[in-house]
């Protein structure tokens, strides 16, 4: 006969379930995820960029408040030539946003939005001291599914990567924290809840290979766009590519690197022009260390040049001298 009377002194297995469950604790992983995701996601919002007396969206992506007054980071790929934009927090406000600058050479963009109150921020970290391996979760708003959450690791450290202008971004973190389109902007985190990187790329047909710039690098940008409204950086106003020099080369003029910078073209009346430079020679010292590409170029000719009297050496047929240039400001 079946006895339906409950023993009081034990539980059904189901007993969780029936009583509307306790969930088991999390384990560490998930807790670190969790908590870095509770901690950072009221201030990752998404970012809709427009044209002018354009109902349509010209671009969208993701972006994130790191002060309370509603300084907003973000990709410059994101907002650049688009004049009218929008950002929409996940409590569901929406605010008009002014571009205080973008710099497209470091893909990375600063928004100001005014609120009638102080918003929820997030905090900003440091790239110096990450590991390969640690823990690094994302948030954004990929395909328009806002503060949606993915977790990975640091796959590599110190990579670089192609600018849309053709200039290198240093310092890259990659991860494989999977990113996906609208995922732009948004913050990589440590286990924190502190921004690390500012996700900025994927690889088209990989998985799991996503980039992300250092947080050191964009607070740098930042600094220079809330001074100047750009990143100031000097040029020589020249077109250049990266050159392998044929080997007797280095013994005939006394060379340490076959790397070197052919001028491609000289740009009427800028520093190159002026100091004598002509199409086709090439640059092999920058104050009289080795200059071994473009991309080497590009990093030596920051804000601290501008304005200062440079000794170039170039190779011209069967020749090599100096010239003495004075970069100007990138404009």
């Amino acid at each position: 006969m079946l006895d339906n009377t409950i023993d009081s002194g034990s539980e059904s297995p189901n007993s969780d379930f029936l009583r509307g469950g306790q969930s088991e604790p999390l384990d560490a992983y998930s807790q670190a995820v969790s908590s870095a995701y509770d901690k950072a996601s009221p201030a990752v919002v998404a970012v809709i960029a427009r044209q002018s007396g354009n109902a349509a969206r010209g671009g969208s992506g993701s972006g994130f408040v790191f002060t309370p007054d509603g300084l907003v980071l973000t990709n410059s790929h994101v907002v650049h030539n688009h004049p009218v934009v929008e950002v929409v927090t996940p409590q569901g406000s929406s605010f008009a946003a002014t571009v205080v600058g973008d710099d497209p050479h470091t893909d990375i963009a600063l928004l100001k939005i005014d609120p009638r109150t102080s918003l929820p921020s997030v905090p900003l970290g440091s790239s110096r001291n990450l590991r390969v391996g640690q823990l690094v979760i994302a948030i954004g708003n990929p395909i328009g599914y806002e503060s949606t959450v993915t977790a990975g690791v640091v796959s590599a450290l110190g990579r670089s990567l192609r600018s849309t202008t053709g200039r290198l971004i240093d310092s890259v973190i990659q991860t494989d924290a999977a990113l996906n389109p609208g995922n732009s902007g948004g913050p990589l985190l440590d286990a924190m809840g502190r921004v690390v990187g500012v996700n900025t790329a994927i690889i088209a047909g990989a998985q799991g290979i996503c980039f992300a710039t250092s947080i050191d690098s964009a607070q740098h940008v930042v600094t220079q766009l809330l001074q100047h409204g750009h990143v100031r950086r000097a040029s020589l106003g020249i077109a250049a590519q990266t050159i392998t020099l044929p080997q007797r080369y280095l013994h005939y003029f006394g060379l340490e690197s076959r790397a070197a910078v052919r001028v491609m073209e000289v740009t009427p009346r800028g520093p190159a022009a002026r100091a004598g430079f002509e199409k086709g020679d090439a640059i092999v010292a920058f104050e009289g260390a080795p200059c071994g590409g473009v991309d080497e170029l590009h990093r030596t000719l920051a804000a601290d040049r501008i304005g200062i009297p440079t000794q170039v050496t170039v190779l011209r047929r069967d020749r090599k001298f100096d010239i003495k240039v004075v970069p100007v400001e990138l404009v």
